[in-house]
């Protein structure tokens, strides 16, 4: 199905249909007790009856509009950070949303990792117990999944960040949140949408296929699946199941950015990955219309039936998209859980990453990334971004490096750091061709720069590894 002929499809399905009653409605992202972005248009929609006029007050604003197609949208100019104020939505009826928040909006997205909860995480009792934010709010979308791209779907409550509620809280969110909170000192808003066990081309928009000839299997999958010629195979995972259920919707409400955790689901497609990754970036921006928002994402921590080639994949992609940040986790990861339970790290780094991208901090918030390979003699010397303030081991030597000769056969090697460099050799190898890092599903490895980041895994082999 060509893209024209799926969006007049579309438009006469029942998703657009005009609503049967006259109540104006705000869209359930609109609820008490919502955190609104800050600085930045912020628009406001819902359902009405046709023609009917809807007007939004806040904070001094008060913006009109009529109803087309059962539909109303307002634009609201940038807000500023204040205490919890009311929003009044009038038409025929009026709607009154209280205790709203103004400050930073984050969507929260991936599989198993970003779902995980604070209840399941180290020090969970501990956390909880201590948990006391009133000016941190988590929104969690329901996991599921449409083979049709919804504008709205039923949503629970903006839950506080204390006692009560933070068990069930993604921890890696709530993590980078509290980390934000802290810095910025305002309210820090989190929507959660993530589902354990899904794949990238799950959380892509049908459209977010057609630019690239090698995702075209996922378009045609998607396209089955809308049409009904296709429907035994469609689940969660399907191509744009996800993105259609758990994005759409969620577009297009003011955002400051987007932390994800994913991969693990694609680890048997490394390559694909490295297309499929930057594809969905891409989409979700275009979507939202808000320019190149700041992407900050993990690597894949280490794990047993996680290969190498995964992390690749996400290393490749800081060269690809710009405005991204990947957090890295070689130190936090456990060979034999795929859910590693040391979740405050991971939401420690993703927050060093927003406060670079989205709010412009001269910090060192990446461990070292591999930046090029020369080779003198019968040594190899590494040269990294991100050092910060130097490079150093936690424990002894180097670990985790090899490099091979003209027959790529790779071997352990002695590495030491010289200066912002590392000089990497072995006995045999006289000519050296590449070094490797961390190559290996669960590397032994402990390069950090001396703000304590950890290096990320590499191998010289690949051109498209080295970071410009």
């Amino acid at each position: 199905m060509k893209l024209d002929s799926l969006a007049a499809f579309l438009s006469s399905s029942l998703l657009f249909t005009t609503p049967s009653h006259a109540d104006v409605k705000p869209n359930p992202l609109f609820s008490d007790g919502a955190v609104l972005q800050r600085g930045q248009i912020v628009p406001v929609w819902g359902t009405a009856a046709e023609g009917e006029e809807v007007t939004v007050e806040f904070q001094g604003q008060k913006v009109s509009t009529k109803t087309q197609g059962g539909k109303w949208r307002v634009d609201l100019k940038p807000l500023h950070v204040g205490e919890p104020a009311s929003m009044k939505i009038s038409g025929q009826n009026s709607v009154v949303l209280k205790n709203l928040l103004v400050g930073e909006v984050w969507l929260a997205s991936g599989q198993s990792n970003m779902q995980w909860t604070v209840s399941n995480s180290d020090n969970a009792k501990e956390e909880i117990a201590s948990a006391n934010f009133p000016k941190i709010k988590m929104l969690k979308v329901p996991p599921k999944f449409s083979k049709l791209p919804l504008d709205e779907v039923p949503l629970g409550l903006w839950l506080e960040g204390n006692s009560k509620n933070v068990a069930k809280f993604s921890a890696v969110a709530y993590f980078f949140a509290k980390d934000l909170h802290a810095r910025l000192g305002v309210p820090i808003g989190i929507i959660n949408s993530s589902w354990g066990g899904t794949p990238a081309q799950a959380w892509t928009s049908i459209e977010g296929f057609a630019a690239h000839p090698e995702l075209e299997h996922y378009k045609k999958e998607a396209e089955g699946f809308l049409t009904g010629s296709n429907q035994a195979v469609h689940n969660k995972n399907s191509a744009a199941a996800l993105y259609n259920q758990m994005i759409q919707p969620l577009i297009p409400y003011g955002i400051k950015g987007v932390i994800w955790y994913q991969g693990e689901a694609n680890a048997s497609k490394t390559k694909e990955y490295q297309t499929l990754f930057p594809a969905m970036i891409a989409d979700w921006r275009g979507r939202w219309k808000q320019g190149d928002f700041p992407f900050c994402y993990v690597q894949i921590a280490p794990f047993k039936r996680q290969p190498a080639e995964i992390r690749e994949a996400q290393f490749v992609t800081l060269s690809k998209v710009k405005n991204t940040a990947m957090a890295v986790t070689t130190d936090v990861g456990d060979a034999e859980d795929i859910h590693p339970k040391a979740k405050q790290p991971v939401g420690a780094r993703l927050a060093l990453a927003a406060r670079s991208l989205a709010y412009g901090e001269k910090i060192v918030f990446s461990g070292p990334l591999y930046k090029s390979v020369s080779f003198e003699g019968n040594k190899a010397k590494i040269s990294f971004h991100h050092i910060g303030s130097g490079l150093l081991t936690k424990d002894g030597e180097l670990r985790g490096f090899t490099i091979a000769g003209a027959d790529a056969q790779h071997v352990p090697a002695k590495a030491v750091i010289v200066g912002s460099q590392v000089i990497v050799s072995a006995d045999g190898v006289t000519q050296p061709k590449a070094v490797r890092y961390g190559w290996a599903n669960v590397p032994d490895v402990n390069l950090f720069n001396k703000e304590g980041l950890p290096a990320s895994p590499f191998r010289s082999d690949i051109p498209q590894t080295s970071l410009k």
